[in-house]
């Protein structure tokens, strides 16, 4: 059956325009919950961006976040002109993130952001130091989940820089989006970024210091959480 001759897609039956607590989070969860419910059966496709937005009261770009976690989760997939379906009824065995899967970069991230922080807090410039600083000042102030995305993976990507390693810095600035649509998702499905921001600030303050170990350290305690939060969503 064809969506529009059902209820329509991610709508709760007592439907009330949703908060940004964040908005996208609520989307998400309800539209993740109609699909693994069976409320949205496997093969049909979703309503339009433009409709669920008028449904829910949020803007265009909110369910493009809450949907990008759908795909994410491997619950739908977004065909070009043709709309969103649902192709699962329940989260895949990994996470697709861009090119990369989520086990892709759980694997890779050690072996390259460990040393390129401990080599950042032994060679980052004043300079590098500031655009640390004034990224984590954005990100403890940020509200937009987008916006904190886009400023998470820049943070990474600076500490790869000042690592002076070429090599560390072009890997970070390759898997930059993988990056960012890691963060997205497991700050909509594990609201990661409150840990996120206190972790990012111990990384900044072991580089502050100069302390190679501690910086190593720190990035090592924030990529195990982030491990410990992908789990948790693909082992659910």
């Amino acid at each position: 059956m064809n969506l529009s001759d059902s209820r329509t897609a991610g709508q709760p039956a007592s439907f009330r325009p949703l908060a940004r607590l964040s908005a996208a989070e609520a989307v998400f969860n309800a539209i993740r919950q109609d699909i693994e419910s069976g409320g949205i059966p496997v093969g049909n496709k979703l309503s339009s961006e433009a409709t669920l937005s008028q449904q829910y009261g949020v803007s265009r770009s909110v369910i493009r976040e809450a949907l990008r976690s759908c795909t994410a989760l491997g619950l739908t997939v977004t065909r070009t002109g043709k709309g969103t379906f649902v192709i699962a009824s329940k989260v895949a065995n990994d996470l697709t993130l861009g090119q990369y899967s989520a086990r892709d970069l759980t694997e890779a991230r050690p072996h390259i952001e460990i040393p390129a922080a401990g080599l950042a807090a032994e060679r980052r410039t004043e300079e590098e130091l500031d655009t640390l600083r004034h990224i984590m000042g954005a990100m403890a102030t940020e509200t937009d989940p987008e916006s904190w995305v886009a400023l998470d993976s820049t943070f990474h990507a600076t500490i790869a820089r000042a690592s002076g390693n070429k090599v560390f810095a072009s890997v970070v600035a390759d898997i930059r989006d993988a990056l960012a649509h890691q963060s997205e998702t497991l700050n909509m499905v594990a609201d990661r970024q409150h840990a996120s921001d206190i972790e990012h600030q111990q990384i900044l303050a072991a580089i502050e210091t100069g302390s190679a170990e501690e910086a190593r350290a720190a990035m090592a305690h924030h990529l195990e959480a982030v491990g410990v939060a992908l789990d948790s969503i693909l082992n659910s």
